[in-house]
């Protein structure tokens, strides 16, 4: 473990070269942090149709997520540089068994690789309470979301701005021009997700290497938040995403929380994407209870557009679907359950369960869908384990115009701080 230390303080201090000129400061290399996580990631998706191609894809594999971050050097504008290390080993697969996203495929031969990976860097600066970051990037805000429900998870590549220099207020601003995919060793152009029924149709150009973004939330008050976002997939689509979210107290562990979501897609040129998506969320929590309520509806000549690879902020975007097609109306029903209210911190349970119908399909027809998760996780609060965490996910799918799916996952991860 000392020679691991070792060697993510040395990637740290060559990176120094990278963005910055001259001798680093003392905040450079005080206030850095490095950590590195092992995800153990165990799936098995059973296909139930007749006449499936496949009848599972079933694969295990380890997982090494380094992450590095220096502090910023003295000054009115203070530098510095981030790294991060993506690596992922086969552990038991088979091209008849392939196919899960969470190990990299040959294109010929459809069989697994022994491992894959990528790396990044990141420059960053910062004044006042303001930063840029150029480079390799996750961000997680409406219009764009990172995704980290596999093995690894994705990255994006190009600049992000960030400012919070008036209280309550955050802003961003952004472009992005390369994505890698949780499955991938490769930075590629960027396209819209168009699975299931979204009967989105795009012209001679399926790729951009572009993606801008603006926008911001703002605290009205404790209680009250809003959010508007734009984004745009250069020749191809354009989106305007608003929130708003209001947490009221009842008393004491008691709350009702209310969450809005409107999101308006259109075409840039290359494609018909024109929809409309609106979401409302209902949670009311007593002590360890969640029960929650929602309620999503999508109109207009497609279904929802996203960045492929990424994630997206519908209400209903779940273990294996987000209920995002053509003219479809979903609702929701969910349980959790915190057991640190029984004495037992650490350990949680969510069940949902999701239905969806009116879904317009190209061939004809009318498509209905639903989908059933349970999660049961456990994270080690103390001792020579602690932060040791294990996850069960259970799904279950069955759908008249896609396929129907019985899928476990199974997730072992440990996050080790390396100073």
């Amino acid at each position: 473990m000392t020679d691991l230390r070792n060697f993510a303080r040395s990637l740290l201090c060559a990176s120094v070269a990278l963005s910055i000129t001259g001798p680093a400061s003392a905040a450079f290399l005080d206030d850095s942090k490095a950590s590195v996580e092992l995800r153990n990631f165990y799936m098995n998706r059973d296909f139930r149709q007749s006449g499936a191609p496949q009848s599972e894809a079933d694969e295990w594999a380890q997982g090494f997520i380094m992450k590095i971050e220096s502090g910023y050097t003295e000054g009115p504008v203070g530098f510095g540089v981030d790294a991060i290390g993506l690596l992922g080993v086969k552990l038991d697969s088979s091209p008849d068994r392939s196919g899960t996203g969470i190990l990299q495929r040959d294109r010929e031969t459809n069989r697994a690789q022994d491992d894959y990976g990528t790396a990044g860097l990141t420059a960053k600066a910062k004044m006042s309470n303001t930063t840029l970051h150029v480079g390799t990037l996750q961000p997680i805000i409406p219009v764009v979301m990172g995704n980290n429900s596999r093995l690894l998870p994705n990255v994006y590549r190009g600049a992000w701005l960030q400012s919070k220099e008036v209280d309550g207020l955050t802003l961003d601003l952004g472009m992005l021009d390369r994505t890698s995919y949780r499955d991938s060793s490769d930075y590629e152009e960027m396209t819209v997700f168009n699975g299931g029924a979204r009967n989105i149709v795009l012209g001679s150009t399926a790729t951009s290497d572009e993606f801008m973004f603006a926008g911001g939330k703002y605290q009205f008050m404790p209680e009250l938040t809003g959010g508007y976002y734009y984004g745009a997939l250069d020749g191809i689509y354009n989106q305007h995403n608003m929130q708003l979210v209001h947490i009221m107290p009842l008393g004491e562990h008691q709350s009702f929380k209310t969450d809005l979501r409107y999101v308006r897609s259109t075409d840039d040129g290359g494609s018909n994407v024109d929809n409309n998506a609106f979401g409302a969320l209902f949670t009311y929590k007593i002590g360890g209870h969640g029960f929650t309520g929602g309620y999503q509806t999508l109109s207009g000549d497609t279904g929802f557009a996203y960045v492929s690879g990424g994630d997206n902020m519908l209400i209903n975007l779940l273990q294996i679907n987000d209920f995002g097609n053509e003219d479809e109306k979903s609702w929701q029903v969910r349980y959790d359950y915190d057991f640190a209210a029984m004495g037992i911190p650490g350990l949680s349970l969510m069940t949902r369960y999701v239905s969806g119908d009116n879904v317009n399909l190209a061939a004809g027809g009318e498509g209905e869908e639903w989908e059933r998760d349970t999660d049961i996780a456990y994270v080690v609060q103390n001792g020579p384990l602690k932060n040791f965490g294990m996850k069960v996910r259970n799904a279950t799918v069955r759908s008249n115009f896609g396929s129907d799916i019985n899928e476990t996952r199974l997730i072992l991860s440990y996050t080790l701080a390396l100073w």
